[in-house]
């Protein structure tokens, strides 16, 4: 029930009521119901998303960054209405140690540049609780094999020995920091089964529980009904140190699901078709919210698996509300009985429980998607949203295999059936030819937090080891589950032994190919795919099939749900249709089918029984050492501020420097030249890529003339911590396509679109030596995929002022935002390739000056090598007055310092 709430204060939390627990204990929170008792009727028709930013400015009204200007945007908004910013103060964070590295690094470099400017370095620490995974780190270099996990987690310490020192200084050092070792799971399962409470208290006011986190894919926790989303380690800082987190006030685009899944359909064939529905109706910035009665019937970690998708059809969070099946999950999952009746009773309080259903809330648009009319699919062999029937996968790879490169295919028309010789070695082909799949990955993110999924794919290998089917030797087959509970589960339901037998033995808990980290294939692989120039497949069950994300030798990626990776695993080839022609021929000498090995949805249920041990979770998570021997034989430093030992993992970097100058005059940009013009789609992997490091690089040589040699270079997610390496890894992925390079495909450029390419890093210094400012070109969607903070950071460190493209993915333009680099948009129809653009130009804005304000339009001259001079007007995507500060200040994380120094200053006095 809900008391009748006291008259509003002037300060602090507003209206403030109570609800009360079966128990009969009164509670205090923020109450809606109460708000909307008081002028605001509006809110009990709000989005749920839009109530949760709207309890977090309730709450923190009148604290540093929420006024009641924020309450009212709010409470009154409208599908249709003005948009403005709005604040939401998190309650924690949660970092993955790729994207992690660079964040501490940051902080230990933040507390040594107060301490250099007389100011405590202790005043830089996290405000609320942060919690740090390390999930990204594992390579596969070892599979099929029983020892596989044992040898890879004993490879992942060697190689990164020094960034786990880092991460166990800033475990003692900040209070309010914790990190989970390698091998316990991913990030983003850890926080769907046991980081997350549902609801928190916080001086005495409970309240939704919300975070953010340095991985694009934490809208997994979405499916739970907790709000949150990815954001660059830029912003993860400022939310760690106090600072709301700022946006504009969103739409919400209403998806209803309707209908249920057929039998035989999996909830990944689901994502893939929400991912291309939403990806083709545009949600890029905005809030996707499921309703309706289909939504209603799927299970929590079905919804966990379309939430974790968002980043792939571009919204900002792919959000379902709480309701009994969220209830049922922290139930099976182990939670404790009485925060399951907190966050029940608080949602019933709030007038947020339940599914809501059409006609009960008012969305900026209504979307309606039947699943009963979902088949099976992949996507691929490129992006996550070119969504394929089954059943046209063949036909389609075929039909790309003679499109010209411009229109997403591979441009050998003439070459579908060659086939290259490779060279003798055990276990290795005769040969290979187009198509043939040589990674097989049952990789985490999107599919091991869903045991449905996973039962499926082990009851088809269990299925297809009693016909006699087997994986050839050659493809190189990993399962790396999101957290340990999934072998448990496959354990008890007897399916993890048939898993093995076809190969799919447990590699990691962690990010496996998904992430780029399937390691090295066989050397007479890579020479025979090379020897062809073939065109072969990888195929996973994870959310990234962007180029040279997987291998850089593997071209066609797909991804799909487990069962399938264990199917085209058996198949061996992507042209083989899995619906119409045999995966291979049994012991009995007859053809099996999918249809043949495919279990029933009685078979699926009973195995189901098994994953829903919620002692088994408590037992998994109540570990107090989780790392085991590994981790407690790590050696780290201690104190306050870190001593910065020589290391090519890990450096001070120079963002700091000078912090507390005053750098805001000189906004103008005057005679840039343009490094790279870029087409549509590109990727943070493109700007900077996490895979391989290429010895002939300029990242490869800096590492070879400090004594590390090739066999020792890791990735560059694992060198994230040293910027030194970052910066020359920027824009150096081997399938980019600048157009300036003339065609050339790699990380090159010309200097001033002309002679011969050299490496864009190369190119960015002999500009840093002629004093020459820089911009970049690009098209739609640029710096889509993961929320690489890197992306923004090389980009700063090359040189580049501003990005100019037709359109942004929303993180990598706060990103950008938060390193001081200006994000300006063409106008609509305008692009590098109707103004002719080739390299040769100077680009100048001169008309900026600070403040600069927030969505208006400014002069863009650009001035041709044949003397004419055009002008245009862009808008410049500095979506806020604090985005404004940051690039006024040069920065996120130096605006911050500044204040905090400023505090200690006035303090002192």
């Amino acid at each position: 029930m809900i008391d009748s709430p006291p008259t509003a204060p002037q300060t602090g939390p507003r209206h403030v009521g109570s609800f009360t627990t079966a128990d009969g204990q009164a509670h205090r929170f923020c109450s809606l119901p109460a708000l909307a008792g008081t002028g605001s009727p509006g809110v009990a028709r709000l989005p749920v998303s839009i109530r949760i930013l709207l309890e977090s400015a309730l709450r923190k009204c009148d604290t540093p960054g929420t006024t009641a200007e924020h309450i009212a945007a709010l409470a009154n908004w409208t599908p249709d209405g003005q948009r403005t910013e709005v604040p939401l103060s998190v309650g924690r964070v949660v970092l993955q140690d790729f994207t992690g590295t660079p964040l501490v690094c940051d902080l230990a470099a933040m507390r040594d540049a107060m301490a250099r400017a007389g100011s405590d370095p202790a005043l830089v620490e996290p405000q609320i609780p942060v919690q740090l995974v390390i999930d990204h780190s594992v390579q596969i270099n070892h599979s099929r094999s029983a020892d596989a996990l044992r040898r890879n987690m004993e490879l992942e310490y060697a190689r990164n020995a020094e960034r786990y020192a880092f991460f166990k200084w800033g475990n003692a050092a900040f209070e309010n920091f914790t990190t989970v070792p390698p091998g316990f799971g991913i990030i983003h399962q850890v926080n769907l089964e046991s980081l997350a409470r549902g609801v928190s208290e916080t001086d005495g006011i409970w309240h939704p529980d919300t975070l953010v986190g340095t991985d694009s894919h934490t809208t997994m926790i979405n499916g739970i009904g907790i709000l949150g989303w990815g954001v660059g380690g830029i912003e993860a800082e400022s939310a760690m140190l106090g600072q709301p987190v700022t946006l504009v006030a969103p739409d919400v685009i209403g998806v209803e699901l309707t209908g249920r899944l057929p039998e035989g359909v999996t909830i990944t064939d689901a994502v893939l078709v929400v991912t291309q529905r939403l990806r083709a109706h545009g949600v890029v910035g905005k809030f996707v919210e499921f309703f309706g009665a289909g939504a209603a019937s799927l299970s929590a970690t079905d919804r966990a698996t379309i939430a974790n998708m968002a980043p792939e059809y571009g919204a900002t969070i792919g959000f379902f509300p709480t309701d009994d099946r969220t209830i049922d999950y922290f139930r099976a999952t182990g939670r404790e009985e009485n925060d399951i009746a907190m966050l029940e009773a608080y949602y019933r309080a709030q007038g947020m429980f339940g599914m809501p259903m059409p006609g009960d809330i008012d969305y900026s648009e209504h979307l309606q998607i039947d699943l009963g009319r979902i088949v099976p699919s992949v996507a691929g062999p490129k992006r996550p949203q070119d969504r394929i029937d089954l059943a046209d996968v063949s036909g389609t790879f075929e039909r790309l295999m003679a499109e010209p490169v411009a229109d997403g295919g591979y441009d050998r028309g003439g070459a579908l059936e060659r086939r290259s010789p490779v060279a003798a070695a055990p276990d290795m082909p005769e040969d290979l030819g187009q198509g043939d799949i040589l990674i097989a990955a049952i990789t985490s993110c999107t599919n091991t937090s869903n045991p449905e999924v996973l039962m499926t794919a082990g009851l088809l290998a269990r299925n297809a080891v009693a016909a006699g089917l087997s994986v050839p030797p050659w493809i190189k087959t990993s399962f790396t589950p999101g957290s340990r509970i999934v072998a448990h589960y496959l354990t008890a339901a007897g399916l993890m032994a048939p898993l093995e037998q076809l190969g799919f033995n447990i590699s990691a808990y962690g990010c496996g190919a998904c992430a780029g980290n399937s390691g090295p294939l066989d050397p007479a692989l890579d020479a025979a795919i090379s020897a062809g120039d073939l065109v072969c497949a990888s195929v996973l069950s994870g959310n990234r099939n962007f180029e040279a994300r997987i291998h850089p030798s593997v071209r066609a990626n797909f991804l799909m749900s487990p069962p399938l990776v264990v199917a085209y695993a058996l198949a061996g080839n992507i042209r083989v249709d899995l619906a119409s022609a045999p995966l291979g021929q049994g012991r009995d000498g007859q053809p099996v089918h999918l249809r043949d090995l495919w279990p029933s949805a009685q078979e699926i249920e009973a195995a189901l029984v098994h994953a829903a041990d919620a002692q088994a979770y408590r037992d998994i998570y109540a570990v107090n050492e989780p790392g085991g021997q590994l981790w407690q034989q790590v050696d780290s430093p201690e104190g306050t501020t870190y001593g910065w030992p020589d290391s090519t993992y890990i450096a001070r970097p120079p963002f700091f420097e000078n912090f507390a100058e005053d750098n805001d005059a000189g906004a103008a940009i005057d005679g840039a030249s343009i490094l790279a013009i870029l087409g549509d789609s590109v990727t943070t992997d493109h700007i900077s890529p996490a895979g391989v490091i290429a010895p002939d690089s300029p990242a490869g040589q800096w590492l070879q003339a400090r004594g590390v040699a090739p066999a020792e270079f890791n990735t560059y997610g694992a060198r994230r911590g040293h910027h030194e390496v970052m910066v020359r890894g920027a824009f150096s992925n081997p399938r980019l396509r600048n157009h300036v390079a003339g065609g050339v495909e790699g990380g090159v450029t010309r200097i001033e679109g002309r002679g011969e390419p050299l490496p864009i890093f190369d190119a960015a210094e002999a500009y840093r030596a002629m004093g020459r400012p820089l911009v970049i070109v690009a098209g739609q969607e640029y710096g889509s995929g993961s929320s690489r903070d890197w992306a923004a950071k090389g980009t700063n460190l090359l040189g580049v002022r501003a990005v100019i493209a037709q359109s942004f993915e929303r993180i990598h333009r706060s990103n950008l935002v938060g390193m001081g680099v200006i994000p300006c948009q063409w106008p609509e129809g305008v692009s590098a390739r109707s103004l002719g653009l080739d390299g040769t130009e100077r680009i100048s804005l001169p008309d900026l000056t600070h403040p600069i304000a927030p969505q208006s339009r400014t002069r863009l001259v650009i001035d041709r090598a044949d003397g004419r001079r055009e002008e245009i007007d862009v808008t410049l995507r500095i979506d806020s007055a604090p985005e404004a500060e940051q690039i006024a200040a040069g920065g996120l994380g130096r605006l911050i310092l500044r204040r905090l120094h400023a505090g200690a200053a006035r303090h002192d006095k």
